[in-house]
């Protein structure tokens, strides 16, 4: 059932600065939007904290109460996430299901999720979230099978036996865990064939699979909603050098996320933590700019990859007036859309690495045809030349410190 005509209801806390609350607002508008709902009534209320039992006071219930009539409203979505006691208490006060942002979250990933691993993990995330709030949810249990926050475990006909419950949450662990260990079998692959991993990560919706799929020329869902991109693609390029890696596009981040999902998604963000460079691709237009790339680093903190060097691509320039600042350095401004962004871009790569490595000078007799080649597959060559007198190739780059291809450029190391 799509178009549903929401109420969102939100309590400005004493702690919650004033940017920070309206971005979150605008953004469960675009969440609502992405899941197909119809945003009638945004009821805000200001207090010192959350109601332990209705999350907002009395005199806000009643109004709420008297817009969900005026307004035709279908459901009621809160900004926060809300207890088992305060959701069954909402959905017994308005006779209409109510969710939270967290719930939403979760629902439009179960609509994205288009690989097995991905719907795992998913439905995960939904039975843990929804495990403690049964008894809260009954009005939603029973009208289960349409209406937005009712995608996933709910489409089997999910049962409020607990036992169900966690027997199924075990059997998706058990299956998941498979998965994990198939994903640590690549990566150790990859790490045996030195395959250098460029992950791009960001906010949701700053224009990471348009990027991407121009850098690939593949054809990943593009969409001007939040999540477009779910299951993480992984395809190969080569930077002007002839250097070869892999590029990843991730799922973007958001702030809030439910914990249960960073959980059920751990093995994919670990795709983030595995690489070798990070591009934070960041919506420039963007007025919320300075709060997203601040819960994008948060997020690359907690997964133990602030460390990895990175480049911040300030995207959407095509879209910005007046004068830009950037925040984080290295930067680039650039318009995914533009073929000479690309191209700088690739270059922008080039140079970065090269300050990270060490440079080599190397000279190769003609038989050793497939060192040479190694060599300008695996690092950076910036000039190659051949000496007829001496009948030897010489080459000169850069290559990481820690390589196997280093034993060949000590041996045959030379000095111009």
């Amino acid at each position: 059932m799509a178009n549903e005509n929401i109420l969102i209801m939100a309590v400005k806390k004493a702690i919650d600065s004033d940017s920070q609350f309206e971005s979150s607002l605008e953004e469960l508008k675009s969440l609502s939007y992405t899941a197909g709902g119809i945003v009638k009534k945004v009821v805000t209320q200001n207090r010192s904290k959350i109601h332990p039992v209705t999350y907002v006071g009395e005199g806000k219930l009643e109004e709420i109460k008297q817009f969900i009539s005026e307004y035709e409203v279908e459901l009621v979505i809160s900004n926060d996430e809300l207890s088992p006691g305060q959701l069954r208490n909402l959905n017994d006060h308005f006779g209409i299901r109510v969710i939270d942002r967290s719930q939403l979250i979760l629902d439009i990933f179960a609509s994205r999720a288009k690989t097995k691993e991905g719907q795992l993990q998913v439905e995960l995330a939904q039975l843990q979230y929804m495990l403690p709030r049964l008894h809260g949810m009954g009005l939603v249990l029973s009208r289960l099978g349409g209406g937005i926050g009712t995608r996933g475990p709910g489409e089997t006909k999910l049962e409020t036996d607990q036992r169900h419950i966690r027997r199924r949450i075990d059997d998706i662990k058990r299956r998941l865990n498979d998965v994990i260990k198939q994903r640590e079998q690549y990566r150790k692959r990859r790490k045996l064939n030195n395959v250098f991993q460029i992950a791009i990560v960001g906010y949701t919706n700053a224009g990471k699979s348009t990027l991407f799929n121009r850098l690939t020329n593949e054809t990943a869902l593009e969409e001007d909603l939040l999540f477009a991109t779910l299951d993480p693609l992984t395809r190969q390029i080569h930077l002007p050098s002839g250097f070869e890696c892999l590029i990843t596009d991730t799922v973007g981040f958001l702030q809030d996320l439910p914990t249960s999902l960073i959980a059920a998604f751990k093995s994919t963000l670990e795709e983030v933590a595995e690489a070798d460079f990070l591009l934070h691709v960041v919506d420039a237009s963007n007025e919320n700019m300075e709060q997203q790339q601040n819960t994008v680093s948060e997020i690359l903190q907690e997964l133990d990859a602030h460390k990895i060097p990175m480049l911040t691509l300030y995207n959407k320039s095509d879209l910005l007036e007046g004068d830009f600042f950037a925040t984080i350095h290295p930067y680039m401004v650039m318009s995914a859309y533009k073929k000479s962004d690309q191209e700088e871009l690739l270059i922008n790569i080039e140079n970065l690495l090269k300050q990270e490595w060490g440079f080599y000078s190397i000279s190769l007799s003609p038989e050793q045809g497939r060192n040479m080649n190694q060599l300008e597959k695996h690092s950076i060559v910036t000039q190659k030349s051949y000496n007829e007198e001496t009948n030897q190739y010489y080459l000169e780059g850069f290559i990481p410190e820690i390589h196997p291809l280093q034993s060949i450029i000590k041996e045959h190391h030379t000095n111009r």
